[in-house]
């Protein structure tokens, strides 16, 4: 789609996190149209002119990697006039987390799709290498802020595997004596009764509280 300086387009990009394999991973798709053909970028493309923001965002999605039904977070509009070669383009990024890796199936514009490390990225296509620098950073923010850590767990987890998520996305190891007082403190898990068998002895397991919304800002947790 062209576009002059007078008649800006709107895109829409989504930035998809997950965990896998103690690793914090990104869903990215290999463009095969110019420009930028055969270079990875984050999925996403053009919104249509009767289409609202977040059903472009979804459309596209599922286009290009057959994902859907995710929970989608409005993260930042980019603006920049030299950001697309074809013309004036402004793009609204959106992310979501996800507990597991989503199965995926290229399509549309893109002739592959799969998930990449956040510490080993390809060369991306247009500014979307700034985009996962932004993503990355308001993740951590809210990692840090709220109960946001629960979109990239399972329903049920140890308190080790909850530190190792906030580790991982953090970046830096915390002391797990005062990593699991503040947790506690927070009031934002609670014992399920159930216990996981392991090395030594049975780990409880915990699960985010119904009433611990991930939007409700609270003094800084971590680190």
């Amino acid at each position: 789609m062209a576009n002059d300086s007078r008649n800006p387009s709107v895109t829409v990009d989504v930035v998809i996190f997950t965990l896998r394999n103690d690793d914090l991973q990104v869903l990215l798709v290999r463009r095969k149209v110019k420009p930028y053909a055969g270079r990875w970028a984050i999925p996403g493309g053009f919104v249509r002119p009767d289409e609202p923001l977040e059903t472009a965002a979804r459309r596209e999605l599922e286009e290009e990697t057959g994902v859907r039904d995710v929970y989608l977070e409005q993260l930042y509009t980019f603006g920049d006039p030299r950001r697309d070669p074809r013309g004036r383009v402004i793009t609204v990024a959106y992310f979501a987390l996800i507990p597991a890796p989503l199965a995926l199936r290229a399509g549309s514009d893109a002739s592959d799709a799969r998930w990449w490390s956040m510490d080993d990225l390809p060369a991306l296509a247009f500014d979307h290498a700034k985009i996962l620098d932004y993503a990355l950073t308001r993740l951590r923010y809210k990692l840090e802020y709220t109960a946001v850590g629960f979109q990239l767990l399972p329903p049920q987890f140890t308190l080790s595997e909850l530190q190792k998520a906030y580790e991982i996305v953090l970046g830096v190891q915390l002391d797990k004596r005062n990593f699991r007082r503040k947790i506690l403190e927070a009031d934002i898990i609670e014992e399920t009764g159930e216990y996981r068998a392991g090395e030594g002895r049975p780990a409880m397991q915990y699960r985010f509280r119904p009433d611990a919304v991930a939007e409700t800002k609270a003094r800084r947790l971590f680190p």
